[in-house]
């Protein structure tokens, strides 16, 4: 048993008879009152998604998963295939576990993989990642007195970012993989 405040994204706790993991979470200390946890979960059994409010002095049983480094090699219309990078097995993880983190996805991105008996239940990726910007319009003069400072550009697999107006084709940026949003040009 533990603290709903040491909650994490993707682990998995038993709750109603059931096994869930943690898609999003959201700490909330309000002015008055008690502070509290609010938690998307997602059943395990049953594939389903519901969001519950955890107040801070409930506690929480944590199933212990099993956390694998893998690499990511390739994705179909079934899942994405991981490599675990000690045993070379490969494993299969389905499109309903991975949701929306599928678009950060790209060739040889390094992930972590939980696996609960035997299963891939839960795929993290890095806070940030690295994408080479293969597509983005050129920045025109007077642009900024507009106030139109940014700009969309296309990174290397496929993802849409809105970049500052000064990024250039051929450019390596960071791409935060929480909010999807630019960080900064690697050098």
């Amino acid at each position: 048993m533990a603290n709903v405040s040491e909650i994490k994204r993707g682990q998995v706790i038993r709750w109603k008879d059931d096994l869930w993991i943690i898609s999003t979470f959201q700490h909330v200390s309000p002015g008055k009152g008690s502070a509290f946890t609010r938690i998307k979960l997602k059943g395990l059994t049953s594939g389903k998604s519901v969001e519950n409010t955890f107040k801070s002095t409930e506690t929480l049983e944590f199933v212990d998963v099993q956390r694998k480094d893998m690499q990511f090699l390739f994705g179909d219309d079934h899942g994405v295939t991981c490599m675990d990078m000690v045993s070379f097995e490969q494993v299969v993880i389905d499109n309903d576990v991975i949701d929306d983190d599928r678009r950060y996805l790209k060739d040889g991105l390094r992930v972590s993989v939980s696996m609960y008996e035997g299963r891939a239940v839960a795929l993290e990726l890095p806070k940030k990642i690295e994408y080479t910007v293969t597509e983005t319009q050129p920045a025109v003069k007077g642009d900024t007195a507009s106030g139109n400072v940014s700009k969309d550009a296309i990174m290397d697999n496929g993802l849409l970012v809105r970049v500052p107006i000064f990024i250039k084709q051929g450019e390596r940026l960071l791409v935060n993989t929480d909010t999807g949003e630019y960080c900064e040009r690697v050098s």
